[in-house]
């Protein structure tokens, strides 16, 4: 079947070929219908005029469909924050300036919260390039592998050197920092009312918040940290020694206690012996 802007009957070259399909790309990503147009016109397509128009404003408003579902499921925060139309559009931008280079969607976006932070048009909302990050993590959360605890491993920390024995968190785990409320402006759009004044609250205090992002079964799980466990936390996913790690703990870290929290999350995965 011949779409409105197919390219024209192939001559057996390759390479043309090959031209033809990255000027048709190059169409659908400009930032403008006239630019569109003017690029899809050097590119030997099969239709023109009217035709080519409709194609291209076809071909353009699914590319704009497809980047804002994607990236909808990756930021639904950001996505709540701001409405669904003002991120389609900014979805289609960033599909134009950073294209998916593969074909799993979920893997595209990585580059969305630089985008945001740096768009004068969000200036006012300051807090919404970190609240993408944290986003960002907890989609990265959901899509790593699964694990289980390694119970036997837990043997080590009783019969192991501390200098080289480390632990390691689950897959996906990651800590997001802000000096924003990241962590309450996250949980409003799926709370009720009251979620939405704290929120409001918090942003207005600039309340600074760590994250943490663990798995909890097939979803991810964002919780607040204080400074300390959050060192802590951050110490562990750069693959500190536990011996290392405890010595630059805060003052009066409790590592029993965060360890039983640790296994009641499951945030664990096993205790490993570092290599040389």
């Amino acid at each position: 079947m011949r779409g409105a802007l197919a390219a024209s009957p192939a001559s057996g070259d390759a390479d043309a070929q090959a031209r033809r399909q990255q000027a048709l790309l190059d169409a659908v990503l400009a930032p403008t219908l006239p630019v569109a147009l003017s690029t899809a016109s050097s590119a030997a397509l099969a239709e023109r005029g009217t035709h080519a128009v409709e194609g291209l404003e076809a071909y353009r408003r699914n590319a704009a469909a497809v980047a804002a579902r994607a990236l909808g499921a990756a930021f639904p925060t950001v996505q709540a924050m701001i409405g669904a139309d003002d991120f389609a559009r900014l979805a289609f931008e960033h599909w134009q300036a950073e294209p998916p280079q593969r074909g799993d969607l979920g893997e595209w976006g990585e580059g969305f919260p630089e985008m945001l932070e740096h768009d004068v048009r969000v200036a006012a909302y300051p807090y919404l390039a970190d609240s993408a990050r944290l986003d960002a993590a907890v989609h990265r959360c959901e899509r790593a592998a699964d694990a289980t605890l390694d119970g036997a491993s837990l043997g080590l920390l009783e019969s192991g050197d501390p200098t080289q024995l480390r632990l390691e968190l689950m897959p996906g785990t990651a800590l997001v920092r802000s000096c924003w409320p990241i962590v309450t402006i996250h949980r409003a759009p799926h709370g009720a009312e009251p979620a939405l004044d704290m929120a409001r609250m918090a942003i207005a205090e600039r309340r600074a918040e760590c994250a943490l992002v663990v798995r909890a079964g097939w979803r991810a799980s964002v919780q607040s940290l204080d400074k300390a466990s959050a060192d802590w936390i951050e110490q562990l996913l750069d693959g500190w020694p536990i011996g290392p790690a405890l010595e630059a703990a805060a003052e009066g870290f409790d590592f029993a206690g965060w360890l039983a929290r640790a296994l009641e999350g499951c945030w664990l995965h096993r205790v490993a012996v570092s290599r040389p």
